[in-house]
């Protein structure tokens, strides 16, 4: 039949959409000693965050080992992004959802999760950012929920599952710039992508150097002490489990503050919308490409959207 085999190239579902994003030069926020920023594009993930890698690779691990059986249902605890991925990749497959999340983070994310069918216990946050005792609280609400309601638990903090989603993604990123990478960049939220990304860049150049990134209010990963910090998705307030200090070469501390005016320069000047997780992260990678060559690549992550911090206060 004509046009057959375009019909039969057509994606099952939208899980099939996850991955194989773009990697895109910075052309205006750029280091001044002519080296290369690279970002990868996660915000072209199907809800607009590269959780959607995580969320697809946890529910189908417990699938295949029969931790999540058919009609079961999913719970976590999250600062939203992975919730919304979980509630995307559970729509699809059609398992009941309930998330442990807070007011502390964007409303955008909240709500998308309430479209997508999850259903949210709300955590109200003192301080109106993310603090230890916040991240702890949440995760105890998850455990208490998973166990009332029988449900498969993906707690991501300490899933070992997701790894496997960022070898993937490692491997885009080596084959995009035909192995043309010296430094990687990445923000610590659960630990998964910056150590799953190490890894499987370090499989093909052990020499690649690693920069974690996290909160300046927070500095946990260096030593310092927790604080409530307004950098979604990221800093825990604790050593979360996945993280081993062998992963990073330095740990790079940004502030609210200038991962916020990093996130509007790379709006105005390069077009690209992003959370301040991805502010952290090029303001992390520019420090970095300042103390290597000319020659130098630097890769580094768009997290997720900007789309999905619209009503949070940006300076004007």
């Amino acid at each position: 039949m004509k046009g057959a085999g375009a019909v039969n190239d057509l994606p099952r579902d939208i899980l099939q959409r996850i991955g194989n994003t773009t990697l895109l030069p910075l052309r205006n926020v750029v280091p001044k000693n002519g080296s290369r920023i690279l970002l990868k594009l996660e915000n072209e993930n199907p809800t607009g965050s590269m959780k959607d890698r995580m969320a697809l690779a946890m529910v189908e691990a417990a699938e295949a080992d029969g931790r999540l059986a058919a009609g079961g249902c999913v719970v976590e605890a999250t600062a939203g992004s992975t919730g919304v991925s979980l509630s995307l990749v559970c729509a699809v497959k059609r398992y009941p959802l309930y998330i442990v999340s807070s007011d502390a983070f964007a409303k955008e994310k909240l709500d998308h999760m309430k479209i997508l069918g999850a259903q949210l216990e709300i955590l109200h946050s003192e301080s109106g950012g993310m603090t230890e005792k916040l991240t702890r609280d949440m995760i105890e609400g998850a455990r208490i929920m998973a166990q009332k309601r029988g449900g498969f638990w993906t707690d991501q903090m300490t899933n070992t599952d997701v790894f496997a989603a960022y070898h993937k993604m490692a491997e885009e990123i080596w084959t995009q710039t035909g192995g043309q990478v010296d430094g990687f960049v990445q923000s610590v939220g659960t630990g998964g992508s910056i150590r799953g990304n190490a890894e499987g860049l370090r499989r093909h150049n052990k020499q690649i150097r690693v920069v974690a990134v996290e909160p300046a209010e927070s500095p946990v990963l260096s030593g310092g002490k927790p604080g409530s910090h307004k950098i979604d998705g990221i800093g825990a307030g604790y050593v979360v489990p996945l993280w081993q200090k062998e992963i990073a070469d330095h740990i790079e501390q940004v502030s609210t503050e200038e991962a916020t005016a990093m996130a509007l320069r790379l709006a105005r000047e390069e077009g690209l919308f992003a959370g301040t997780s991805t502010g952290a992260n090029v303001t992390a990678a520019l420090h970095l490409a300042g103390k290597m060559g000319s020659n130098a690549t630097i890769v580094t992550v768009l997290v997720d959207t900007g789309m999905k911090y619209l009503s949070k206060k940006w300076p004007t």
